[in-house]
């Protein structure tokens, strides 16, 4: 019997199931969604909410205790810059687990697990930083079409050389046409 034994084992060895969570901690916080069996989302969970504990806790020791984990510097950096900061008022509880139904292949019970805060509803904490990124936008079409305002200017006046190079190539071309009609 299984008493006070906690966790499921997955039928892998140790090292394969902590790679297995490490890879799917790093691709939860990457993607802030991912769909897996039921068992391993839950069993993510437990990882997750500890990474995002460290993140919270922001000290160099939880940053490295994260390396250690997760072995992705640049999802460490988003967990511990994006994402845990959006959880310093909430006290555990950060992600959620969906049903979604059986696999078709092996009819193995498949969910969806997600950050809480990272849902597709609109999201109060990212309103500030979207409003940023348009003000950019608009600052970078300003400058974008500034050079072309002066592009056609250029242009016009390639045009009028040109008209100007027609205009003389023309009386050329007349004076062949009078030679070849005075022969």
């Amino acid at each position: 019997m299984r008493h006070n034994v906690k966790g499921r084992k997955f039928s892998r060895t140790a090292s394969h199931r902590k790679a297995m969570f490490s890879n799917l901690s790093a691709q939860l916080f990457e993607h802030k969604q991912i769909k897996t069996t039921l068992a391993k989302a839950k069993e993510l969970r437990k990882y997750a909410e500890k990474m995002i504990t460290l993140g919270k806790k922001g000290d160099l020791n939880s940053l490295r205790q994260a390396l250690k984990f997760l072995r992705h510097k640049d999802v460490v950096f988003r967990l511990f810059n994006d994402i845990a900061p959006n959880y310093k008022e909430r006290n555990g509880g950060y992600t959620r687990v969906f049903k979604l139904g059986t696999r078709k292949g092996d009819a193995a019970e498949v969910a969806v697990i997600q950050l809480v805060e990272f849902d597709s509803e609109a999201q109060p904490s990212d309103k500030k930083p979207v409003e940023a990124k348009i003000e950019e936008a608009k600052v970078v079409e300003v400058k974008v079409e500034e050079p072309k305002v002066e592009e056609p200017k250029v242009e016009e006046a390639k045009v009028e050389e040109a008209k100007v190079e027609e205009a003389k190539v023309e009386p050329e071309s007349e004076k062949k046409a009078a030679s070849t009609e005075e022969k």
